[in-house]
């Protein structure tokens, strides 16, 4: 019998927008960073709003980490020159990994309606983007079918797109369902899809939070998992211990069928992402 590859982690972070928050993001930065991830991400704001922040975490985990940056690029809030003269200083810092995405309008904003003078969709994006450096681009998937999806076939012809344009991978919007993922990623496989799909896993810090972010993005939440958190607001610790029981079992499921790639949105928090991953066998170095 063969030997399963090793397990590979990534970490999504977001800029800070005060001292505080700073604080926090880099204490989960030194918490996780010697768990040898394969990137850490940095979110990019919906409407480009947090870019010089980006920039600035970005520049500091060259500076002070031997981790590898990832920044988010969006198609949102700027024009193609003016996202492709971004592309060129990350070049020029040394970064060779981008996550690109189309981005979300703003709040309130109306549905999506691309720039005149910018790129149109993700894939339009990964295709400059690879003009301007041999960058390992990564691109975002969709278990449940992006909101704006004409159907799912439609939705999985884009991810196909974003592909052949130059992305490396997938990562997946979060998902609860273990079997939205199987079928999901068994859906690329019929359409020829070989490029990595990689599951993007939510440790559930706050389930308030978590259903906003899941009706916002369209992604379902399990009767089962509202029952595991149902009265326990006012119950941290018993929270993050059903958090970190729920994540466990999902990546444990998934190690079962196959997956050796999993990419954590921390929320900028560590601790649950550190036990999921001592979980999956991976211990720092």
């Amino acid at each position: 019998m063969r030997d399963r590859p090793p397990v590979q982690v990534s970490f999504e972070f977001f800029p800070p927008a005060d001292e505080a928050m700073e604080r926090t993001l880099w204490s989960s930065i030194e918490r996780l960073a010697p768990l040898a991830p394969r990137f850490v991400s940095v979110t990019y704001g919906a409407d480009g709003s947090t870019r010089d922040r980006t920039h600035r975490v970005v520049e500091r985990v060259l500076r002070e980490t031997r981790l590898t940056a990832a920044p988010h690029l969006t198609c949102i809030g700027a024009g193609r020159g003016e996202i492709l003269e971004v592309a060129r200083r990350y070049r020029d810092l040394g970064i060779r990994h981008i996550v690109a995405l189309r981005g979300d309008p703003p709040a309130g904003g109306g549905p999506y309606r691309p720039r005149a003078d910018g790129f149109a969709h993700a894939a339009d994006l990964v295709a400059g983007l690879r003009g301007v450096a041999d960058f390992e681009i990564s691109v975002a998937a969709f278990p449940e079918t992006h909101p704006e999806a004409e159907s799912r076939e439609a939705d999985l012809d884009n991810l196909r797109r974003k592909l052949d344009a130059g992305a490396a991978r997938a990562i997946t919007q979060f998902f609860f369902d273990t079997d939205l993922f199987l079928r999901f990623r068994d859906d690329c496989e019929r359409r020829g899809i070989r490029a990595p799909i990689v599951p993007g896993i939510l440790p559930i810090t706050r389930f308030p939070q978590l259903l906003r972010f899941a009706a916002r993005c369209g992604a379902s939440v399990p009767d089962w998992l509202v029952e595991r958190f149902e009265g326990l607001e006012d119950d941290p610790q018993t929270r993050q211990m059903i958090a970190a029981s729920v994540a466990i079992e999902q990546v444990a499921r998934l190690r079962r069928e196959g997956v050796d790639e999993f990419h954590f949105y921390t929320l900028n928090r560590a601790e649950l992402a550190y036990a999921i991953c001592h979980a999956l066998g991976i211990r720092a170095r």
